[in-house]
């Protein structure tokens, strides 16, 4: 075996793990259909309470949890785009 096709191969095991995919992806994935899951139950409750057919109990429970999830998700962006600004002002 060529010496720079051993150091090519050694080169590429080692990079390797860079080019498989995130778990962290998979996670934000599922926070987001976690959160319009949320969202959805909120509506679905909310026109069930207009038409008579859940309490007010389980509407403002729902409203409850939609609300955490906006702040939530508004808190994750603010962070987001603080780290993005922090990455535009770091010198060239």
């Amino acid at each position: 075996m060529d010496m720079n096709a051993a150091f090519a191969a050694r080169g590429y095991a080692a990079t390797r793990p860079a080019t498989a995919p995130d778990p962290s992806v998979a996670a934000a994935g599922r926070l987001a259909g976690d959160f319009a899951a949320t969202l959805g139950q909120a509506e679905a409750a909310g026109t069930s309470a207009l038409t008579g057919g859940t309490d007010t109990h389980t509407l403002v429970q729902k409203m409850a949890e939609t609300r955490f999830a906006v702040e939530t998700a508004v808190a994750v962006r603010d962070k987001v785009v603080e780290a993005y600004q922090e990455i535009l002002r770091m010198p060239v």
